[in-house]
């Protein structure tokens, strides 16, 4: 606060006209009594008064009824309070605007001026309400889009199911028995019905990332882990292949998406498996420190064909399959990876890769430790 020796009030400010005069918002000076002392011409141009009318006046004269106030001040100087958003000014006419006023002080031998700047946000506001009004519009639409994909995943699912049922009963040999060119041809259909379910589910799970649905409670790793073991183990079996799992004995809690979590760990163990024609595919969960804070890995380990080094910076590229796998298994959608790194991104993890071409790999998923 300046301190100013002068005979009156308005000698004090005489000063700071310049300053008041060059100032892009109107400037009100009042005194304690909430006279008006000085104002700029901007002051003048935004509330439609020449300076004439306003010096000696109440500042209550600039403002709506419901916001006068008796004083700038409260007992011990200045309003200390913020500028309230809903703040509305009053002009000569009659007409209010949306303001945002800012307050200042000046002490003088006679006591303290407030000095207030006055700015009309009309156009914020509107920019604010029409924000608001699009952003109700999108909710809208990702609620109608919602609603569209559950409905068409019903749809499609339901012959697809069906044609992938019936195609194994008939490869099965139920109905009767079957020639190599049928055997061919039902092989192919329910290679395709398998592909398209696929894509669907894929599709499906990428729109629920985009919209932003994933919950956040805590669990325990383990038991999640132990689901995705029962249910891919039967495959590894078949395979001939080991399916090993480590897990510590004290419970490992994450506060995370549990589906999200179980969808990447099974992506990633079916990968594996898959790509790994004799040896093991092994799941395990650790804790690691990175950066300070405690986070949780699973890393699933496989000794299959491997990646090589310029095919390892495509493997998350969304429709993106590299020469072995696409050939291997053209029935693949190259969007598993993709999911599974923006999955992770959406609880607050990552996805590491180690991959030796011809040896095996190992995918991680890294995610903060609940607590």
């Amino acid at each position: 606060m300046t301190t100013i020796h002068r005979p009156s009030a308005i000698a004090a400010i005489e000063n700071f006209r310049e300053l008041l005069e060059s100032a892009p918002d109107a400037m009100v000076v009042a005194d304690r009594d909430g006279r008006i002392v000085l104002v700029n011409a901007q002051a003048e141009k935004l509330f439609g008064y020449r300076r004439g009318e306003l010096l000696g006046r109440s500042v209550d004269m600039l403002a709506p009824e419901r916001f006068r106030r008796a004083h700038f001040f409260d007992s011990s100087g200045i309003d200390p309070a913020d500028p309230e958003p809903d703040l509305h000014a009053r002009r000569k006419d009659g007409s209010e605007f949306p303001a945002e006023i800012g307050l200042g002080s000046l002490q003088t031998e006679q006591g303290v001026l407030a000095i207030a700047s006055i700015r009309d946000i009309s156009g914020r506001k509107r920019s604010e309400e029409a924000l608001r009004g699009r952003i109700l519009e999108l909710e809208k639409a990702n609620l109608a889009k919602d609603r569209f994909l559950a409905g068409l995943s019903h749809e499609l699912r339901t012959p697809l199911n069906a044609i992938i049922g019936f195609t194994g009963t008939l490869l099965m040999r139920l109905p009767g028995p079957l020639t190599a060119v049928q055997e061919k041809q039902l092989k192919i259909i329910e290679t395709s019905a398998r592909h398209l379910l696929s894509l669907i589910d894929d599709l499906l799970n990428l729109a629920r990332i985009e919209s932003g649905k994933a919950s956040r409670e805590p669990f325990v790793c383990q038991e999640a882990i132990r689901e995705v073991a029962e249910t891919l183990r039967p495959m590894a079996e078949q395979k001939g292949l080991r399916f090993d799992l480590t897990l510590p004995p004290e419970d490992i809690a994450v506060a995370a998406d549990r589906r999200a979590f179980v969808q990447i760990a099974i992506n990633l163990a079916n990968n594996a498996i898959k790509f790994t024609q004799q040896g093991e595919v092994s799941i395990e969960l650790s804790r690691r420190r990175e950066n300070g804070n405690t986070m949780i890995a699973v890393s699933v380990r496989d000794t299959g064909i491997g990646i090589k080094p310029e095919d390892q910076a495509r493997l998350f590229e969304a429709f993106s399959q590299v020469d072995a796998a696409a050939a291997r298994h053209p029935e693949g959608t190259g969007l598993g990876l993709y999911l599974c790194r923006r999955l992770a991104s959406s609880m607050g993890g990552h996805i590491e890769v180690r991959s030796e071409y011809g040896i095996g790999s190992t995918f991680t998923l890294i995610l903060p430790a609940s607590g």
